[in-house]
């Protein structure tokens, strides 16, 4: 198994070019089954989780021809609406496949899904509002059997915000006969991109970027071409890392449009930010000071970055609070970061952080995604070795990271 093995004390500087973004990549995929015409896809990442779907989309009878970060998909010829546990225990983004297979096939028997242990993350929105629309729809031995002769239009009110969930109905609604209203809706950018998307293939969806999303729809979509965003949360990652580790680096093909709430926190703690259309330059002299943050739905601090902060304020002067509020189970990665001299006290969703002037190289364990790239930002400014254990949950969403980090000057390599 792949470790990776980093020698801290290195400032950063060059370039590096940010990936397309792995939670916009992944239900623009599963939109594929939406169509029998060709879907063009462009700027996808290379990551475990695109491999996994690319699989479980081919299983059902998908044609999917790859160039580079291009992606064509045909699915024209899909034969078994089924998503296997085996794939689906490794990635829940594989419960996306349920909006679309029940929509243009009538439809689907998906397990239920499995991922990152950070968390309940219950799929009752998803089965609630496939219900609303006319779906009948059971759990047996582990999955969602689910069948429907058209949706109809309705109007879904959640009960929480949900990214997957407003993904997968609005996937759903597309193909529905008549109105779908989705109320309390997500508004996360990767939303944004795929409503964008199911638009180029002939949708009529109005209200995106709000929390109130209007479906007219259609009988059938069309193919189309369609660039997927850059990754906003990598673009924060390496955004992390300059401020941890010092020095100068420009970040290009990104999107700051989408990344306010960490600039501003990232700026109160001391990172000089110049900011373009698509690029970021941020330079770092001396140490952080540390910043207390609260995560939240889109617009707010997003919680795939916490813990990419945590490390930062691991290192920072001074003392930071760090409030979760969307998983309850996302500081997994804080016995890890204490292994590496870190002083970080957990009560309750709240971490309280005092900040070192230095960490110490160790062994540490990934524990989840995003917590193995915060003990990547940790391994970076630690004085000595720092060998990182499991990090097959790092590949699943940072697109070759030790090889940008490398070019940046970082002591890296992975270890096979």
């Amino acid at each position: 198994m792949d470790k990776l093995k980093i020698i801290g004390g290195q400032p950063l500087c060059g370039e590096v070019v940010i990936s397309g973004a792995k939670n916009a990549a992944l239900p623009i995929l599963c939109a594929g089954l939406l169509s029998a015409q060709p879907l063009h896809l462009s700027n996808m990442p290379d990551l475990q989780d695109i491999r996994t779907m690319e699989t479980l989309l081919q299983k059902m009878g998908m044609r999917i021809e790859r160039d580079a970060d291009n992606y064509t998909l045909d699915g024209a010829h899909i034969a078994s609406p089924e998503a296997s546990y085996e794939l689906v225990k490794t990635m829940r983004a594989a419960i996306l496949v349920l909006g679309p297979l029940l929509a243009r096939f009538g439809q689907a028997r998906v397990s239920l899904p499995g991922g990152c242990a950070i968390g309940a993350r219950p799929v009752d929105q998803h089965i609630r509002g496939l219900q609303a629309m006319g779906a009948d729809i059971v759990i047996e031995h582990g999955y969602i059997l689910a069948k429907a002769s058209r949706l109809k239009g309705a109007r879904i009110v959640a009960d929480m915000i949900t990214v997957t969930g407003t993904e997968n109905l609005l996937m759903a609604a597309v193909l529905a006969d008549g109105e779908t209203i989705l109320e309390n809706a997500a508004r996360e950018p990767e939303v944004i991109d795929l409503a964008r998307l199911l638009v180029k293939m002939g949708a009529h969806i109005s209200g995106i970027g709000t929390d109130t999303l209007v479906i007219q729809g259609v009988d059938q979509l069309h193919g189309a071409h369609h660039k997927v965003m850059a990754d906003r949360i990598e673009a924060g990652t390496f955004l992390c890392a300059v401020a941890a580790a010092g020095g100068d680096v420009l970040l290009r093909q990104c999107r700051p449009d989408t990344l306010d709430a960490v600039l501003d926190k990232l700026r109160e703690a001391g990172l000089e930010i110049e900011v373009g259309v698509d690029w970021l330059r941020a330079r770092m002299h001396g140490r952080a000071r540390a910043v207390s943050l609260r995560t939240s739905e889109y617009p707010a601090f997003p919680t795939d970055m916490q813990a990419q902060f945590m490390a930062l304020a691991s290192v920072a002067i001074g003392s930071a609070r760090v409030t979760e509020t969307i998983f309850e189970n996302r500081f997994m990665h804080v016995q890890e970061l204490n292994r590496l001299g870190a002083d970080i006290v957990v009560e309750g969703n709240t971490a309280l952080v005092q900040g070192v002037a230095m960490l110490s190289g160790a062994t540490v364990m990934a524990t989840d995604l995003r917590a193995s790239a915060s003990l990547v930002i940790a391994g970076l400014c630690a004085e000595g070795a720092t060998v990182i254990e499991r990090i097959y949950h790092l590949d699943r969403g940072y697109d070759c990271i030790e090889k940008k980090l490398s070019a940046l000057g970082a002591q890296i390599a992975r270890i096979t």
